[in-house]
């Protein structure tokens, strides 16, 4: 019983995590790819732009999912503190 409680919980927080971190790296992914490109056909070698622009798009994506993220880890804590009462018969 304990170790079904535990997978469950488990996968549910690793499928959230996914739901969570997957539109910020998808954003980071992409600009990195098109400021890789620009660098390739410009012959401009220089670390810090792909640094500073995928900083500033990773906080828009912020900005822009922040609502989505937020909602997303509030269900979560809250799922996980209701089933507080519920551990003392699990961990029998």
């Amino acid at each position: 019983m304990i170790e079904t409680y535990v997978l469950t919980v488990s996968q549910r927080a690793l499928i959230e995590g996914l739901w969570i971190l997957g539109p910020l790296v998808a954003i980071g992914l992409a600009v990195g790819l098109l400021v890789s490109i620009f660098q390739a056909l410009t012959q401009i070698q220089d670390p810090t732009l792909a640094f500073v622009l995928k900083i500033l798009s990773t906080f828009a994506g912020l900005l822009i999912f922040g609502n989505f993220i937020l909602k997303k880890l509030t269900t979560l804590t809250v799922n996980l503190i209701e089933r507080i009462p519920q551990l003392p018969e699990i961990l029998r």
